[in-house]
C-alpha cells in the first residue's frame, strides 16, 4: 500500500511536511504524483519532482491520499476527482487541508459527511476522510498518525503531541 501525495503548481508543502515525516519514520511508501508526472513549483518556491503521473497509480493500492492546499485550479478536473472518489470507495483514507478540502468537495466525497466545510471545527476526522483548515497541519498529521496506527503506544503518541503540538523540549 502507498501513501500518495498529490502535488501541483502552488501546492503548500508546509501543510503536509509533518505528515510526510511521520509516515517516512514509520517506513510507509510515499509516492509523489502530479497529473502529468512533471515537476511543479510549490507555494514556497520549492521545485518538487514527481515520482510519476496520477494515472500510473492504482487507487486500490493507496492507503492514504494526501491533498495539500494551494491554488487548486490546475487539479480541478475529472481525472483527479475520479481518483479521489476511487480511493474513498475503496474505504482507504483521504486527507485534505486548506484548499485541498475544496478539491475533496469538488470530487463529491464530502456529501453527507461532516467536514470542515459543513461545520466550524478546524479538524474533522471521519471514517475515510480527514479535513483540516490550513493552520491545523500538526493536528492533521497527528490525526492521520492515529488513524494509520503510526504510534507505537499511548506514550509514543503523547511524546509526539508534546513535541510537535505543545513544543516541549526534552
Amino acid at each position: 500500500m502507498k501513501t500518495v501525495v498529490l502535488l501541483y503548481e502552488t501546492c503548500c508543502i508546509y501543510e503536509i511536511v509533518i505528515t510526510n515525516y511521520f509516515l517516512q519514520c514509520c517506513n510507509h511508501e510515499l509516492v509523489f504524483v502530479t497529473t502529468d508526472g512533471n515537476s511543479v513549483v510549490a507555494q514556497e518556491k520549492f521545485s518538487l519532482n514527481a515520482t510519476c503521473a496520477l494515472q500510473d497509480i492504482d487507487p486500490k493500492e493507496v492507503e492514504l491520499l494526501l491533498v495539500p492546499g494551494g491554488d487548486i485550479s490546475s487539479i480541478a478536473n475529472e481525472e483527479v476527482y475520479s481518483f479521489i472518489r476511487a480511493v474513498v470507495d475503496n474505504k482507504q483514507l483521504v486527507a485534505g487541508i486548506c484548499n485541498g478540502v475544496d478539491e475533496l468537495d469538488n470530487a463529491g466525497v464530502l456529501k453527507g459527511i461532516e467536514s470542515t466545510h459543513s461545520c466550524k471545527e478546524p479538524l474533522v476526522v471521519g471514517d475515510h476522510v480527514i479535513t483540516a483548515r490550513a493552520n491545523m497541519y500538526v493536528d492533521m498529521a497527528i490525526a492521520i498518525g492515529k488513524k494509520m496506527n503510526l504510534f507505537a503506544d499511548e506514550a509514543d503518541l503523547q511524546e509526539t503531541v508534546d513535541f510537535w503540538k505543545l513544543h516541549k523540549t526534552f
